[in-house]
């Protein structure tokens, strides 16, 4: 059974608002430019903070639809956010550079500044195509059963333990399933918090899931960057697929 221990209640402004290209989500989901190319339907990402997906996505042939809470404020807020999240993500890399990136080739600073490009993308993009920025926060999101091909889910439900207990992790990625197709996954990373710890209760999450019908792995993917990641993969089991995800969201 999962149950929630006591936990101090979270301010949403104290969730990052962070600014990733696709080329560093392809990294981190295991993904590849020519997978989302070939995806019959549209792609969930969710948190989508001030990330590029969307922008970059679009060039590919690839329909994204970004959700966050975020959303509902001013793009100037939005962006605010994004650059102090920019500032928080350079001294986490000093503090903890054996969670990040490697220095190696691709230094903390260059990294940094894809950050900036996929901001600047995400600001562009976000004005001109604002239905594909949705104002909604897990566990409920406003869109329809197996809505999406593919849903993408990062450094949210386990990265913010004190904001997603167990109860309420469950409660989140059941509902990221529900909204994606049957013939679809979703996606989610990482597995661990902001101090690297690994989420202690994943065992107990997984049985229950299974409980209602939901598949689950835990998949090692290799990303441009050299290094292998945990990702937790999740499936609806017994239900119809369609042929192609509804475009209706």
């Amino acid at each position: 059974m999962i149950t929630d221990a006591a936990q101090e209640s979270v301010p949403e402004q104290d969730v990052l608002v962070t600014s990733r290209p696709l080329d560093e989500y392809c990294a981190l989901f295991g993904l590849t430019r020519a997978r989302l190319a070939a995806l019959p339907g549209p792609v969930l990402d969710c948190p989508g903070g001030a990330a590029a997906l969307a922008a970059e996505a679009r060039a590919l042939g690839c329909r994204v639809i970004a959700a966050d809470p975020a959303y509902a404020l001013p793009l100037s807020e939005v962006a605010a956010r994004a650059l102090a999240a920019r500032t928080s993500m350079a001294a986490a890399m000093a503090a903890r550079p054996e969670l990040y990136p490697s220095p190696g080739p691709r230094r903390p600073d260059r990294y940094l500044r894809s950050w900036d490009r996929a901001r600047r993308l995400f600001a562009v993009d976000s004005a001109t195509h604002p239905q594909r920025y949705v104002a909604a926060a897990l566990p409920r999101l406003p869109f329809s059963d197996g809505a999406f091909a593919l849903t993408l889910s990062g450094y949210l439900l386990f990265a913010y333990p004190e904001l997603f207990g167990s109860e309420r992790q469950l409660a989140a990625l059941i509902e990221l399933v529900r909204v994606t197709a049957a013939d679809g996954e979703v996606r989610v990373q990482p597995l661990h918090d902001g101090h690297g710890r690994r989420c202690g209760h994943l065992d107990r999450l997984r049985y229950a899931l299974g409980g209602r019908r939901i598949a689950s792995e835990v998949r090692r993917v290799s990303g441009g960057d050299g290094r292998t990641r945990r990702v937790l993969v999740l499936r609806a089991v017994g239900r119809h697929p369609r042929r192609r995800p509804s475009s209706r969201l």
